[in-house]
């Protein structure tokens, strides 16, 4: 946390120092006024102006890693946010099924598959495979 503060202001200072680059030719006087820009007075305020865009971006990064750091310390309660849409109510769970019920309901699909299963590696040799003698159902009411 002390990492993400000294870096905060060490962002600020660093867009202090390129605002301070940007004005400096303007205000200590070495800019003749009513003139074209120097190159001297350009090279100090575009370089002022991207030291300042660089500090802004890593205060602004600063900054929201404190606030981060502060809501997951729970310091901070982060707002909840409007929505145009209300949220839907919560529906009830639907009664669970027993396993009993499952099975007598996937049953006949289970069969299809087995029957499904037994036609296609039969069908080069003319033979076929019996997986099980017993219905998938009966085993699961034995259990």
């Amino acid at each position: 946390m002390i990492r993400k503060f000294v870096g905060a202001v060490a962002a600020a200072l660093a867009v202090l120092a390129g605002l301070w680059l940007m004005i400096a030719p303007f205000a200590l006087g070495t800019q003749p006024e009513n003139a074209d820009w120097t190159n001297a007075t350009q090279s100090e305020f575009f370089a002022g102006l991207g030291v300042a865009v660089v500090g802004l971006v890593g205060a602004i990064a600063f900054v929201l890693a404190i606030h981060e750091e502060l809501v997951v310390r729970g310091l901070v309660v982060p707002k909840p946010r409007a929505s145009a849409e209300p949220e839907p109510e919560p529906v009830p769970a639907a009664p669970q099924a027993s396993s009993a019920e499952l099975a007598t309901l996937l049953a006949p699909l289970v069969e299809a598959l087995r029957e499904d299963l037994n036609t296609s590696r039969g069908g080069s040799h003319g033979e076929r495979r019996q997986n099980g003698k017993a219905s998938l159902v009966g085993v699961e009411e034995t259990r």
